[in-house]
Order: C-alpha cells, then structure tokens, then sequence
C-alpha cells in the first residue's frame, strides 16, 4: 500500500539493539569488577517467551545467550518452564539442571516466580554482578536493570 509504519520500524530497531545494550552493559560491570570475560562464568535465568509459561518460540535469550557466547564466556541457561529436549533441539542450547557453584554473572532474562523467590545475589558471591533485564528486582540485590 506503500505506507510505512516508521514508529512500528523504530520500536523493531531498539528491541534489535538491546542484545547488544545488555551485553555492553554487562562486560564494563565485569571489567569495573575486574574480572576476566574470557573465563567468565554466565548463568542466564529464563529462556521463555513470557514468564511462567513453557512457550520458548521467539525468545530472544538466545540472543543474549549467543553474544555471550562470542565473547568468550561459559554461558548456562536455567529454566524450570521449559523441555530441555526441545531447547535442545530448536535452539541447540544445553539446559542446565539447575544452578550450581558461583558465577560471575546472573542475568535475570525472564521473571518466573521461581526466580523471584531465590537468592540470586547468593549465586554470584560478593564480587560478581547480577542484572536484571526485566527490573523485577529490588534495586539493593542487582548491579544494573534496564
């Protein structure tokens, strides 16, 4: 019909660019807290579309998940919602069974309740960041929020 829906293009452009928002975000909150990215342990919680709900088509985790893994980092995902064979098999992402040791990055990526009520500061010690992509948070346990 050849009308274009500049505001619909301009909202796709800023949910494009906010993989990489987040990611830029994270490596200078890692690199302020002198950590290596290389050897970085990332722990991504959530790979859902929406919260509580098992639905993981047009998640856009996996691009987080990816960009992570460009740089280098060991990047787990941990989704209690999800079948991990189907993950698997659509994404080619290995599920973890669940959360285990310390690591240098929590990002909360979708909000289950499951998440809400964990401790999530504890799973990155004192010197390692947790941020918060959908500020379900309270500002005292995250590093940074969108």
């Amino acid at each position: 019909m050849g009308y274009y829906p500049e505001v619909i293009l301009s909202g796709r452009r800023i949910n494009e660019n906010m993989v990489t928002f987040v990611a830029n975000k994270v490596v200078k909150m890692l690199i302020n807290k002198n950590h290596v990215i290389r050897s970085a342990r990332l722990l991504i919680l959530g790979i859902t579309f929406k919260e509580n709900c098992p639905d993981i088509r047009n998640s856009g985790v996996v691009d987080i998940f990816n960009e992570f893994k460009e740089f280098g980092t060991e990047v787990s995902v941990y989704d209690p919602w999800v079948r991990h064979l189907e993950v698997m098999h659509v994404y080619g992402i290995e599920m973890i069974e669940k959360p285990e040791g310390i690591y240098s990055v929590v990002i909360l990526a979708v909000s289950h309740h499951q998440f809400l009520s964990m401790d999530i500061r504890g799973l990155v010690g004192n010197s390692g960041v947790v941020f918060d992509v959908k500020s379900a948070l309270t500002k005292e346990n995250i590093d940074g929020r969108l």
